[in-house]
């Protein structure tokens, strides 16, 4: 697909330099944003960002109590899509959800933020020491894909943990995530090859990107392991790259998603997790998850295009947690047609790693998702009434995500079940 982008940005030699400058810009904003804030948001947009919120644009938890006595919820920590930080997105934060079972927490995605909204959220225990143990019920955590708005935070999850109730060895957190991609991705549009970041490992999957971690942050680590007796975070947390079916990681440039049956990641006496891999080119591998608990089903569908894998591993769903993006939006990112075929390749090249208002409620139908939960939202700044367009084609009731949004799962309890760090 790049290689045809390339050469159609080739023939449209008559732009002016100006023009492919202005074009490249927007084009390399929306993409590394996941097409994120507008930057031109009006003062009256920003009113009604504000009125939703809280103190300080905070976003109040819009379903937690009719969440808390579920023994199973699904939070949405934070539901902005791409790391672009413009005017008018203070209500959300970086793409982050957790599933709550039993008051154990299982945590997808690690965006900006998710620590701060993981703590508003309240699924985590205060306990009775001087420093909150608000990690304490965290099981396992599981990362979609590499890309930065979903990432950006797991290094504070590993340096904060210790303070943060993960101070025990003998129960060690899990982090399943991409392994290796095994090979570049080609070069966008007609231009040289960029000198490599890391030429000796360009494409590390998450046990390795772990490693660097623990390489970047070694000073700090090493005075406090030494001098303040915190537990080394290699004895905490265990990564795991997510090994793939047979065959399906053969080619990842020109097939990112080819079809597979759900395949199992983790389980334990709570929930059992499947994945699939789902079309977010040119990034490989890209997962979505399926959480099955006594409870229900929640499906995460990650960044994606519509793939009949997601639809497959979301079968009966109790709830779909799907990313979105506004097709108009990125349309008018360019201007009014007709576009040059450069332009229109790099349009076709966004709308083709993810999921539009008009095509999401009809893969929550087919798949026979009972509801559709929209996050990952591009842009964010959009008003409410435009996402509720996804509705159409689907009978199911859908959600506009927020952040602190708490769904619940299955029938209530009969008592609210109080987060406990204790949790096996």
């Amino acid at each position: 697909m790049c290689d045809v982008i390339g050469k159609a940005m080739a023939i449209e030699a008559s732009m002016t330099r100006r023009g492919l400058l202005r074009n490249a810009g927007i084009a390399t904003a929306a993409t590394t944003a996941g097409a994120g804030l507008l930057a031109g948001e009006t003062a009256a947009s920003q009113r009604r960002g504000r009125s939703r919120g809280g103190e300080n644009g905070t976003s109040r938890p819009a379903s937690r109590n009719g969440a808390k006595n579920h023994r199973t919820r699904l939070v949405l920590l934070g539901t902005a899509g791409g790391p672009a930080l413009l005017p008018g997105g203070e209500d959300r934060h970086g793409i982050s959800s957790a599933l709550v079972v039993d008051g154990a927490v299982y945590l997808v995605d690690c965006g900006l933020g998710f620590l701060r909204r993981y703590q508003q959220a309240g699924i985590g225990p205060e306990g009775d020491g001087p420093f909150p143990s608000l990690l304490a019920s965290l099981r396992a955590v599981f990362l979609t894909h590499m890309h930065s708005d979903h990432t950006v935070e797991y290094p504070a999850l590993q340096l904060f943990s210790h303070l943060s109730g993960l101070n025990n060895p003998s129960r060690q957190v899990g982090i399943y995530g991409p392994g290796d991609r095994g090979v570049l991705p080609p070069v966008f549009g007609n231009r040289p090859a960029p000198s490599l970041v890391s030429p000796d490992d360009p494409t590390p999957g998450i046990e390795g990107m772990t490693g660097y971690i623990h390489q970047a942050f070694a000073a700090d680590l090493n005075d406090r392991i030494r001098d303040g007796g915190f537990t080394d975070p290699r004895r905490t947390f265990a990564p795991q790259d997510i090994p793939l079916p047979a065959g399906a990681g053969d080619d990842p440039n020109g097939d990112p998603a080819p079809s597979v049956d759900p395949f199992p990641v983790f389980e334990d006496e709570r929930v059992r997790v499947t994945a699939t891999l789902v079309k977010h080119p040119p990034t490989f591998p890209s997962f979505g998850f399926r959480f099955d608990t006594d409870d229900g089903s929640v499906t995460f569908s990650g960044d994606t295009a519509p793939t009949p894998n997601l639809v497959k591993l979301a079968r009966d769903t109790d709830v779909l947690v799907h990313e979105v993006i506004d097709e108009a939006w990125v349309r008018g990112l360019f201007g009014p047609g007709p576009h040059q075929p450069a332009t229109q390749a790099i349009i076709q090249h966004l709308l083709q790693s993810h999921t539009t208002i008009e095509q999401v409620g009809p893969i929550a139908e087919e798949a026979g998702a009972e509801k559709l939960v929209l996050t990952h939202f591009a842009p964010s700044n959009n008003p409410p009434q435009r996402w509720r367009r996804a509705r159409r084609g689907f009978s199911g009731r859908l959600l506009v995500g927020e952040d602190l949004m708490q769904v619940g799962v299955g029938t209530r309890a009969r008592r609210a079940v109080q987060p406990r760090g204790g949790a096996r």
